[in-house]
């Protein structure tokens, strides 16, 4: 059996390799290494098969969630609603540009912004709210924009671990994560379901106007060479990972598939065993797995399952340990444990175990095997 890997990138590259070898061969031959002729092919297969009017690619996930609250004109002091149980980029760029992060709980079945607790973190100076589709399912995208649409405020989906998954909407329409909101942003991080072999990322926008803002913004702020209107940054998307992506976006419902097959199986070996939370599914919209996420009873010790496992190669990890109200970084003197009671429950409870598109059901059938065997 070959070693277990949370992510097989190297076995999901060699199963593409023709393909994303002469894609990196054409750009090497063109030296269009920014801005070329991929780049721009990129963003209209992806806004294609997303449905978004516009898709902007950037450097990074975090610089999109950057250029987004840029371009909707976010000034410093208003303050920004997000769940407390994500990645720290969600609410990192929100201090980075002067703003406040206001923190809500989170759904304890999907683990995604629980939308009952965001009416009451509104004030005056609420201009927008950051639901995130963790772990590859779609928040509750409805309720958030029934609140958001009430008050008047913006919306940006990060989408940076759900691209690909779809929600069914109360009138039985089918869009995708990133195009409900104002925004949607996400990251081509290589491990995510969509990545590249570097750093990468886009913004997905539906409004024209808010496309060109986003563009300008993250060129340098300007429409026209050395004439700069606003202030921007500079973010793009190179060349040879555009074109690495087109061949990936190409196979992205493909890998869509083998992750839900992957999870199918860990879902029949694990549901029935009290001692674990099989992910839940939110039943209007797809999972995408970007993790297979357990929740833990109570009385498992996860450090001890964590090294179990380590112990006998195979690979897990807990997303997230610490809930950001709780982080250093921005911890206010208000806050005390107990406030956010869910996050703060899963952040002791949850192990992810491997889920990735080259899985082997050799590798999988040991997994659950060793899983089992700690469980007793």
């Amino acid at each position: 059996m070959k070693p277990i890997q949370m992510v097989d990138l190297k076995g999901q590259y060699h199963a593409i390799k023709a393909e994303v070898d002469q894609a990196i061969e054409n750009v090497l031959e063109s030296s269009a290494f920014i801005n070329g002729p991929e780049v721009k092919a990129f963003a209209e297969e992806m806004a294609a098969y997303t449905g978004s009017t516009k898709v902007i690619p950037c450097a990074n996930g975090t610089d999109a969630l950057q250029i987004a609250m840029m371009a909707l004109g976010f000034k410093p002091g208003d303050e920004i609603i997000v769940p407390t149980f994500t990645y720290v980029a969600t609410a990192e760029v929100i201090a980075l540009l002067g703003l406040t992060p206001v923190f809500v709980d989170v759904c304890p079945k999907t683990f995604n912004i629980e939308v009952s607790q965001i009416q009451d973190k509104i004030t005056e100076r609420t201009v927008g709210i950051v639901p995130v589709h963790l772990f590859g399912q779609a928040a509750n995208m409805e309720g958030v924009m029934e609140v958001a649409n009430k008050h008047n405020l913006r919306v940006i989906e990060d989408n940076a671990q759900a691209i690909g998954a779809r929600i069914t909407k109360a009138d039985g329409t089918v869009t995708q994560t990133g195009t409900v909101g104002d925004v949607g942003t996400t990251s081509f991080f290589p491990s995510k379901n969509l990545g590249c072999y570097g750093d990468g990322g886009a913004i997905q926008v539906q409004d024209e106007a808010l496309a060109e803002e986003c563009r300008v913004i993250a060129n340098h702020g300007q429409r026209k060479k050395y004439y700069h209107s606003v202030i921007g940054c500079n973010s793009r998307l190179d060349s040879v990972q555009a074109a690495i992506l087109r061949v990936k976006l190409r196979k992205l419902d493909e890998y869509s598939g083998a992750r839900q097959q992957v999870a199918a199986k860990y879902d029949e070996a694990l549901g029935g065993n009290s001692l674990v939370t099989i992910p839940a599914r939110n039943p209007r919209s797809t999972h995408v797995f970007h993790q297979y996420t357990l929740k833990l009873d109570t009385s498992i010790n996860r450090d001890e399952m964590k090294a179990f496992l380590g112990e006998h190669k195979v690979p897990s990890m807990v997303y997230y340990p610490v809930p950001l109200h709780m982080q250093e970084a921005f911890r206010q003197p208000e806050f005390t444990e107990g406030d956010f009671p869910v996050t703060e429950a899963l952040c002791k409870q949850v192990l992810s175990l491997p889920v990735h598109t080259e899985m082997e059901e050799e590798q999988q059938a040991y997994i659950i095997e060793k899983v089992l065997e700690f469980l007793g």
